[in-house]
Order: structure tokens, then sequence, then C-alpha cells
């Protein structure tokens, strides 16, 4: 493995002393490591432990630059592979959410256009205020990756969620972002995503939709691009940053999906369809406003195009992957659209389970094969499902003369 270069963001908090142990595991594991800290972490733990364990000097003052020839928190932005803010403070994520740069962290991460990843750590309560919730989900927005805190005794007292992760899982989770072993898996391999819901517009004003959030597709996008595969990503309106080295293209209703998909389709060797898209449209769309009337109404309805059964029948060697998102019988449906569809695998998973549903960061999902077999998955981040998808994947996509053979 070539060095990486770590940027450890350490804010204000009892689990401060995780950071150093971060910080060590990390330069054992043969990262090169950086550290910035705030006041308020200096509070807790001294520079000059971090600087022990990183061997590299520590920063926390914006103003104070230990060399003259360049500006250090432009120079430490440009530096990083990845950025860490570990532990990371309701206070500092309310600052980067909002673009405040009052400290050196801060100042830090508004610069850096390396990945950024936050591992948040505070008391349950403040874990679950709406403020926090909605910073947030903003950070989300923007592209940045949450380390989900775990549950069990914190510091205040107070059991539940809001423990900074352990320092081992971090590591791997690093490891597994920067190493090199997944690189050339999918190299030269054309792969079409679609994530999100589609809209079928009513009116100027109203439109149906569906809860669909694009994270699952979107983290399978940034991993196929992480394994070196050409990646292009057909998404319906979700609150989501394009993921790094991916072409996306944006779509609003299931027939601007359908006609985006079918542009591309002879060209990829894998296709993977996680897009929600909307089974029925409004069979009129008016141009003006609807306006509301006495009593009751009715609205007739007419069924789109099924991309997934349409690219069944048209495919020569791609490979197909379907999603099937239930609330009851999921395998009796998972393999019924695997065989109506002529899919090489379905995804299934009961969006009723804690856990598995449309916005979260989790999922619960089986592997339906074309052979008949299955793989189910516990309780996994979308980027471990991601994953786990490709890797079924694989086999498929160096085999030649895959996906012909209808069930």
């Amino acid at each position: 493995m070539m060095k990486k270069r770590i940027l450890l963001c350490v804010t204000g908090g009892i689990a401060v002393y995780k950071s150093v142990a971060l910080t060590s595991k990390l330069s054992q594991a043969g990262y090169d490591v950086k550290v910035i800290m705030t006041k308020s972490a200096m509070q807790f733990v001294t520079p000059l432990t971090f600087q022990a364990m990183s061997r590299n000097d520590v920063y926390f003052d914006t103003f104070d630059e230990k060399d003259s020839a360049k500006i250090a928190h432009i120079d430490l932005a440009d530096w990083a592979d990845l950025v860490v803010v570990a532990p990371a403070t309701a206070n500092t994520i309310g600052k980067l959410a909002n673009g405040i740069a009052d400290d050196m962290v801060t100042t830090t991460l508004l610069a850096t256009t390396a990945p950024v990843w936050i591992a948040p750590a505070m008391n349950v309560h403040m874990y679950d205020h709406p403020a926090v919730k909605k910073n947030i989900d903003t950070l989300h927005a923007f592209g940045h990756r949450f380390i989900e805190p775990s549950e069990g005794f914190l510091a205040c007292g107070y059991i539940g969620k809001g423990r900074l992760e352990e320092p081992e899982k971090i590591v791997a989770l690093i490891h597994d972002k920067l190493s090199d072993q997944h690189m050339y898996k999918l190299k030269n391999k054309k792969i079409l995503i679609t994530a999100g819901p589609t809209r079928e517009h009513v009116d100027p004003v109203r439109f149906f939709t569906n809860h669909s959030s694009g994270k699952m597709g979107y983290a399978i996008a940034e991993k196929a691009a992480q394994w070196g595969a050409d990646v292009t990503l057909i998404s319906g309106p979700v609150s989501l940053s394009a993921p790094e080295n991916v072409e996306i293209v944006r779509v609003d209703t299931a027939e601007e999906m359908r006609i985006a998909v079918f542009e591309r389709y002879r060209e990829a060797d894998v296709v993977i369809k996680s897009a929600a898209v909307a089974d029925y449209r409004p069979s009129v769309q008016y141009d003006e406003k609807m306006k509301k009337q006495e009593g009751p109404m009715k609205m007739e309805f007419e069924r789109t195009i099924d991309i997934l059964k349409s690219l069944g029948e048209e495919k020569d060697h791609q490979v197909l992957v379907g999603f099937a998102a239930e609330t009851q019988d999921v395998e009796y449906h998972a393999i019924k659209k695997l065989q109506s569809k002529n899919a090489d695998i379905i995804v299934a998973n009961n969006i009723k389970q804690e856990g598995a549903g449309f916005s979260g960061d989790t999922n619960i999902v089986t592997f339906y094969h074309r052979d008949g077999t299955k793989k189910a998955l516990t309780l996994l981040s979308k980027e471990k499902v991601a994953e786990e998808l490709l890797e079924e994947i694989l086999p498929l996509v160096n085999r030649e003369g895959q996906g012909q053979d209808v069930l």
C-alpha cells in the first residue's frame, strides 16, 4: 500500500482519548497522520500526545504558520487523501453545516476537496436534537460521510446512542476506503446504475412519488467507481451529491429514466436498477393548477413502461440486477421478479424491518440468483451492502456469455 495521508480533526469531548488510540493505530497501519485540534479538545489531551503518536506537528492555531512559505490550513486541506473528524461535537457539526470557519479545524474543513468523514460523539439527547439532525442531513447532502456512533454507556451517565465508534472499526473503514485491494476489480467495465424515486406530475404544483432517498444506488455507484469501473448513475430527484468519478444523469419521471437507461444500455456490462420507479402515472397532466372542488376527487392512472422487464427482454451480454422492496412474502416476490424480468440477481428486502427502510443509512437484504442460490445479509451499512453486491456480480461480469439464458 502506498502511504496514504489522513488528516484527523479532533474536537472537544471526553472521547478525545479514543482519537489518541485512533492516531496510534493509523500510524502503526502505515498511514501518514496529521492532527488538528480545537481549543476545547486541548482541554482533554495535550497536542504533545498526538505529536508523539503521529510523529508529526500538531496544528491548533490558524495564525501559527509553521512554514512561512505555506498557508497552513490550505496546505493541510490540499495534503489530505481523507479527512476524518473524530470526535465530532454537535458544535463543530453545526459550524460545518452552516459554513462557519472560526478556528483551524473548521477553516481547513471548508478548504479541503478530499473526502470528509465525520464521527459524532455526544450525549444521546443532543444527537437526537432536531437541529443536530438537520445539520447532519445538510452535511450528507454536501457529500460528507458519517461514521455512526455506537450505543452504550456514555460519559455523562446516560445509556444510548452517542459513543464514538471504536478506533479499530474506524481504521478498518479507512483501510477499505484507501487501500488498493479493490482498485482494479471492475477495471474497463461499464456499469449503469439507477437510483432514487421518480415523480409523476399531475399539474405544475403536484406530483406522485415515493420515499426512496437514493442512498443505496449512490453507495453502489461510489463503490463501483472505487473498484475501477466506468460508472454512469441515472438519478431521480434526491438531495445527495454525486459520488466521485461518476457520471451522473439527472431525470424526473419514469419515462425520462427509461429513455436515459436505454440510450446507454447496449454499451453497459452491468445494469443495476436500484431506483424506485413509479408503476403508474396520472393519465392526464394538467398545464394549469387544479383547483379544489366540493366532494371527493377521482383520478385515473395508466401504467408506466416496466424498465427492468424491458431490459430483460433485450439483454444479450449484460448482467442485470434488480431490486425488490417488499412488505410481505419477500422471497416469493423476489423469485417471481427474478423469473419474470429475466434478471441475474434480485436484491430484496422487507422495508418494514427496522434498519431496512428507504431513508436510513443501513439495509438488510438478500441476494437471489438465477441459478437458485441466495445469500442473506445481516444489518449492514449501505456502503457495505454495495460492496457485498459487487462481490456477487464479479463472477458474472467476468464470465463469457453471462445473462443470456432465460429462466
